[in-house]
């Protein structure tokens, strides 16, 4: 199964730009943005821009409403699916969605 996990842009790294971190449920993971570009189409960092998160890289940008409707429907699947929330957990047995 491969699940794609939204989270807000929240730091990008100016001295290496193709990097960034992004929040997601009180986690902060280092993302890679070499697929979406680190800057938007006006030449804006994407700071404070959601997107969807795939082993390490950011796969496409989601507006805020669309990523919390995905991050609300992981968090339903975790509850039914064991897959789903064993993915979902990180380190010290915390969810990634709380």
């Amino acid at each position: 199964m491969c699940i794609g996990i939204p989270a807000q842009i929240i730091q990008w790294d100016k001295c290496q730009p193709h990097l960034a971190n992004v929040a997601v449920g009180g986690a902060v993971r280092e993302v890679d943005l070499s697929l979406i570009g680190a800057l938007d189409e006006q030449g804006h960092s994407r700071v404070g821009q959601w997107v969807l998160v795939h082993v390490g890289f950011a796969m496409s940008i989601l507006d805020e409403q669309e990523a919390q409707q995905t991050l609300a429907a992981l968090q339903a699947m975790s509850e039914v699916e064991s897959d789903v929330a064993a993915f979902l957990k990180v380190g010290g047995g915390a969810h990634a969605l709380d």
